[in-house]
């Protein structure tokens, strides 16, 4: 693939990513300003959801990828192992969704555009741009540890927020309702899951790596 057709393909992605974003951030302001609720509120509730955070991450990283003013955060973000702890992350967004999350509602009109978007469409995408743009052979187990701090913070936020406010952004993870047992359970099981993506990751790095 030249660089020119490349270069289209992931502006075409992070316009994707942004679009999704956006349309759920509408969607929410919309739903808060119809019962006179705080638009600051609905920020704070929009960057709450793991999914979102990290469908942020993955589009900064895409429009990184196609700017070419330099930058310190530009340089960070497109470091190797930066861009593939953020694809072990939105691999783990897809999959928990498809798995724990998709079967309990049934969004339509723009709802159902944006979940598809941050759901489904933009952790292919990403780990298309992962498989093909990131350079190869850098990864090493030390990384891991790592990528997990993204996910232990988040749940210990999560869990904070639900505590002080009465509400969790995932069903999951729900003290209410499930109780602190059986959400450390559920979290544990999806961390394993984080650490199997992860060492996937590492492994196809270096296979990769070591064919250049």
């Amino acid at each position: 693939m030249n660089a020119v057709r490349r270069r289209h393909l992931i502006t075409s992605a992070a316009v994707l990513g942004w679009a999704g974003l956006g349309i759920q951030l509408y969607l929410i302001f919309f739903a808060r300003l119809s019962v006179g609720a705080s638009l600051l509120g609905g920020l704070v509730s929009f960057f709450s959801y793991f999914t979102v955070i990290t469908n942020t991450l993955v589009a900064v990283v895409l429009t990184c990828a196609v700017t070419n003013r330099e930058s310190a955060a530009r340089r960070w973000f497109l470091q190797p192992w930066v861009s593939s702890g953020i694809a072990v992350s939105i691999a783990v967004v897809g999959l928990a969704y498809s798995l724990l999350l998709r079967h309990l509602w049934h969004p339509q009109g723009w709802q159902f555009l944006a979940d598809e978007l941050l759901h489904d469409v933009m952790p292919l995408l990403f780990l298309a741009y992962w498989w093909f743009c990131v350079p190869k052979g850098s990864l090493r187990l030390k990384h891991l540890p790592l990528w997990l701090i993204y996910p232990l913070v988040y749940f210990a936020y999560a869990l904070l927020r639900g505590h002080l406010l009465g509400a969790y952004a995932y069903l999951f993870i729900d003290v209410a309702l499930l109780g602190y047992p059986q959400v450390f359970v559920n979290a544990g099981g999806i961390l394993l899951g984080f650490v199997l993506i992860a060492l996937l990751v590492i492994g196809i790095d270096r296979w990769k790596g070591r064919r250049l």
